[in-house]
């Protein structure tokens, strides 16, 4: 099966869309397709709010186009679905953005075509969920005139060093020439080099063991850490004393949010319950992990209450908002939960992170969010949620200066040297 020469779609032009769609814009014809008009003008204009490219790397894409019209995707002939597929408030796989994109994707199917997802899913849901829409939708029978493949998007948001085409990329194909054939495509892109995985299964499989296996590690210093707080012993030095043995694992307590780490094992453990696993270690490890957040805003309240700070009414400030450092992704921050247990105990709570947007912020989460810096000497509390480097460059001095004399300061990244804070995870 030769694709070589075939126009490319990119489905959904987010945080692993758009450096998918740029990469092979520089080499054959692609298009970048995504039901947000807005984004669709945005990156037209030649700006990437994620910051994931810059204007210069759009340009370099000299064959990419852009569009939100359905349409325009009968031009093409392979199809890469890269849409979120989050969880509930039940912590139940939410398909709906992976359905509502195959069934696009399902009027524009024709004889020959190859349909490849990279959204994380479950086991088997590339052909026990989207190929049965693909097949309704387009009238096509599934490995006799259209093809699938799956492979899991590596992407790290915010990270300049590991960028899609320096990360080694697992494919597959619904039959053995798809494969090849999906693999030759990737290959074209990924430096890196690719593995191609004998199943779609497998590498679906691969993908959620990944983020998993970090998760689980997480968790177990999650669980350290509260243990070492009741035994009055800091964690990172204990970490540090650890950490000279060759073989010890460098993971450290903190925050697990974001589209993956915090998703991921959802899909795995929803997928073993279904054919009748009960998981535990996974699950355990979930509860750990989400539980973190309001942990932090336990202990700073306590912290309060030891250094005779008034905690009903006072002012508690939050550093940052994303997910991670350096960033601006704030899907499944965990911070936001900090905030909810700090206002349970009525207190008033400031947030500032000068990576996000606010309006997106309020948004998604009804958090009204400061827009210029914080005023120093006003707050009671002051929680370092996120490493971002303007936190680091303000050092101690400027974040103790944020709040009253002998306020709180929790440091939840372990950003402030040792004996400066209060509390740190």
């Amino acid at each position: 099966m030769d694709i070589t020469s075939a126009r490319v779609a990119i489905i959904g032009l987010g945080y692993v869309g758009l450096p998918l769609a740029v990469e092979f814009g520089k080499r054959r014809p692609v298009l970048g397709f995504d039901i947000n008009q807005t984004r669709i003008a945005e990156l037209r204009g030649g700006t990437d709010h994620t910051l994931e490219t810059d204007a210069e790397e759009l340009a370099a894409a000299s064959q990419l186009a852009f569009s939100h019209d359905r349409a325009d995707l009968k031009s093409c002939q392979v199809f890469i679905v890269t849409v979120p597929t989050p969880v509930d408030q039940a912590n139940r796989p939410d398909l709906t953005p992976l359905v509502k994109a195959s069934e696009t994707v399902g009027q524009a199917l024709k004889k020959g075509d190859i349909v490849v997802y990279e959204s994380t899913v479950y086991p088997g849901a590339t052909e026990e969920v989207c190929v049965p829409i693909l097949e309704k939708t387009s009238g096509l029978k599934f490995n006799v005139d259209f093809f699938c493949g799956y492979s899991p998007e590596r992407i790290n948001p915010g990270d300049k060093e590991h960028r899609l085409p320096t990360i080694r990329k697992v494919t597959s194909g619904s039959t053995p020439e798809v494969a090849t054939a999906v693999d030759g495509l990737y290959a074209q892109i990924i430096t890196a080099g690719t593995h191609k995985a004998s199943s779609i299964k497998v590498a679906e499989a691969a993908k959620v063991i990944e983020n998993t296996q970090r998760d689980l590690n997480i968790a177990l210093m999650n669980e350290l850490c509260l243990i070492f707080r009741k035994l009055g012993i800091d964690t990172l030095e204990v970490l540090q004393a650890a950490g000279t043995k060759w073989n010890f694992l460098p993971f450290r307590p903190g925050l697990v949010g974001g589209h993956c780490i915090g998703v991921d094992p959802y899909y795995l453990t929803h997928k073993a319950q279904e054919v009748g696993y009960h998981p535990e270690v996974i699950l355990a490890g979930r509860r750990i992990n989400d539980s973190m957040a309001a942990h932090v805003a336990d202990e700073t309240v306590k912290l309060m209450l030891k250094k005779n700070i008034p905690v009903l009414g006072s002012r508690v400030l939050v550093l940052g908002l994303t997910f991670k450092e350096n960033c601006p992704d704030v899907r499944n921050t965990k911070v936001v939960d900090i905030v909810k247990t700090l206002r349970g105990y009525n207190t008033e709570v400031d947030v500032y992170d000068p990576w996000i947007d606010t309006d997106e912020a309020m948004h998604e989460y009804g958090l009204a969010c400061l827009k210029d810096a914080p005023q120093p000497g006003r707050y009671a509390a002051v929680v370092v949620a996120v490493g971002h480097r303007e936190f680091h460059a303000m050092g101690a001095q400027g974040i103790q200066a944020l709040g009253i004399p002998g306020a709180v300061i929790f440091d939840v990244k372990g950003l402030l040297p040792f004996g400066v804070a209060d509390g740190r995870l």
